[in-house]
Parts: structure tokens; C-alpha cells; sequence
């Protein structure tokens, strides 16, 4: 659809739009919007009610309670939505914390948008409604052969990895930290991704909310290896938050600690993003499970090990 005019208000839509060919058409996207390179320069349509900068917890307060009051933790720019004059709009019911709400792209469509866009809603909870997802955008710009051909990509790649890592003997469990404070697990594709990388997830079962769990839980699990993926933070900015996690008294007793096997992930750009790249999240998970015979090169990038 070459006269699509599209506006991307989740960071993983953003990402399907680019691999399906419709980079071109884009014309909006949100404030978290920031992959491929050069989507920044679309105009931000949402913003957050939350401010980024503060500490885990305060966050979690924050969210916590606009979601209590039935508030949005984002903001939808109806007037800059009616500028841009798009066809399509595409948002998520999934996670009420991951992006702007169908509730609030409904009523700036209503109140404001004259040129009626269709509104596209995605809702992953795991690996099988990611490609249902893929095949829902292309089909509503009217390529649903481009979404067929990505998907057939994509799972293609992970029966490649997953062929790689099925022959290894050891499948060590992971815990799969998607925030530091409070702990919460990670879920929805994340198990399935463990899977595919050759590991046993500690805690957490596909097509499930991320939950809360206890540093006793983690104690008394005591997992081979840890990832740390806050939702929503690079690894630079994961790194500054660790320290309520490393500096807890039963932090150094963990044996994935002993063993330097706890590693910082760029959660943000890959195990938070129900996209085309999670299969170089899968990719990531297979380096931390089995250093030495699978190295994609995502070190460095993907992940950093962890040290004092």
C-alpha cells in the first residue's frame, strides 16, 4: 500500500512496519520508537506520564498507582495525530505499561482525527501471536505476502538456533530478571525464547504476565545462570540500577554469581520488543547459556557480564 500514511505508537510495531517493506510510509511514531536507525527523525506522537529518570522502585510506585486510578501511563497527541493525517494507526492491548493504550488511541481518534485511520491493535503474549501480529500489519497494508515471507524468516532462523543448541548436553536453568526493584520475572515470549536457546527458565510460563517474585525465591531456586532485562532500559542504564540487587546480603551467595555467570542484557532493545528481533534475543540467551560453543557476537552490545 505505496499511499499508506502510518503512525506507530509501539516500539515493536515500529520494527514489523520496517520489516515489512513500509519504512517509507511511516509518518509518526511514540517517544520509545528508536529502531531501525532514523525513525527518530518521525515526529513523537505520545509521551510519559512517568519520569524515566527516577529509580526502579519510584517507577514501579508511579505505574503502580496510574494504573490503580485507571490513568494512562502514556499521553496521546490527538492534534499532532490529525496533522499527520495517517491511515493506519498502530497500538497495543497487551501491557498497559509497554505503550499507548487502544483506549486512548479510540478516543483521540474520536475526538480529533479527521482523516479516520484504521486502527491496528496487537496483543503478544507469546511467540505465536508475534507472528500473528506481523501477519495482522502486513495484512492491513495490504501485503499479507510480505507478512507471510517475514515470518518464514524469522521462525526459520530460530529452528536454526534451536537446532544448534538441542544437541548440547546441559540445559541450565536462567532466571530471567525483567526488574531489579522489585524483582519481577519475565514471561510472555521469554520462556519460549529459553527453549529455542538450548536453557530451563527458572520461574515463568509462555503467554503469561511478567510477575513478581522474592529474593528468597531466588535464593532457594539458586538458577545456574541469571539475566538481568529490565523493560524498557539499555545496558548502561540497567547497570546503574543494579545496585539494591548487588548489594543484597544474599546476592554473592547465588551460584550464578560465584561462577560469573550473571549477566546485564539490553532489555529495551531485544527481550522487551515482541518483534522481529527476538531472535537475536534468543540469539543473546544462547550466548549466556552456553559460552563457548554458541557466539553470535551480541557481547558487548547484547550483553555485558557482571562484576562489582
Amino acid at each position: 500500500m505505496a499511499d499508506a500514511r502510518i503512525v506507530s505508537l509501539i516500539a515493536s510495531a515500529t520494527e514489523i512496519v520496517t520489516a515489512l517493506g513500509f519504512e517509507e510510509q511511516l509518518v509518526g511514531r511514540s517517544h520509545e520508537c528508536d529502531f531501525p536507525p532514523g525513525v527518530e527523525r518521525l515526529p513523537a506522537c505520545s509521551s510519559s506520564q512517568v519520569d524515566a529518570a527516577a529509580t526502579s522502585r519510584r517507577i514501579d510506585g508511579r505505574v503502580r498507582a496510574l494504573v490503580a486510578e485507571a490513568l494512562s501511563v502514556y499521553r496521546v497527541d490527538p492534534a499532532l495525530l490529525d496533522r499527520l493525517a495517517p491511515t493506519h494507526i498502530i497500538t497495543q492491548t497487551q501491557c498497559e505499561v509497554c505503550a499507548v493504550s487502544l483506549a486512548d488511541v479510540e478516543r483521540a481518534v474520536l475526538e480529533l482525527v479527521h482523516s479516520r485511520p484504521r486502527v491496528v491493535s496487537l496483543e503478544p503474549m507469546d511467540l505465536g501471536d508475534v507472528w500473528g501480529d506481523i501477519r495482522t500489519v502486513a495484512a492491513s497494508l495490504g501485503a499479507p505476502d510480505h507478512g507471510a515471507r517475514l515470518v518464514d524468516g524469522l521462525t526459520a532462523r530460530l529452528d536454526a538456533i534451536r537446532a544448534r543448541t538441542e544437541v548440547l548436553a546441559e540445559r541450565p536453568v536462567i532466571a530471567c530478571i525483567e526488574w531489579i526493584d522489585p524483582l519481577m520475572h519475565a514471561e510472555n515470549w521469554v520462556p519460549e525464547l529459553v527453549r529455542i536457546a538450548g536453557g530451563t527458565i527458572m520461574i515463568g510460563e509462555p503467554g503469561r504476565h511478567s510477575g513478581y517474585f522474592s529474593m528468597d525465591e531466588l535464593v532457594r531456586r539458586d538458577p545456574d545462570v541469571i539475566a538481568v532485562m529490565p523493560c524498557g532500559f539499555d545496558i548502561e542504564r540497567s547497570l546503574q540500577e543494579m545496585p539494591p540487587l548487588a548489594t543484597h546480603r544474599d546476592w554473592a551467595r547465588l551460584s550464578a554469581v560465584r561462577a560469573g555467570r550473571a549477566y546485564v542484557t539490553d532489555g529495551n532493545q531485544y527481550f522487551n520488543r515482541p518483534g522481529p528481533r527476538v531472535v537475536e534475543s534468543a540469539e543473546i540467551l544462547a550466548e549466556l547459556l552456553h559460552p563457548g560453543a554458541v557466539d553470535f557476537g551480541h557481547r558487548g552490545t547484547g550483553w555485558v557480564p557482571w562484576s562489582v
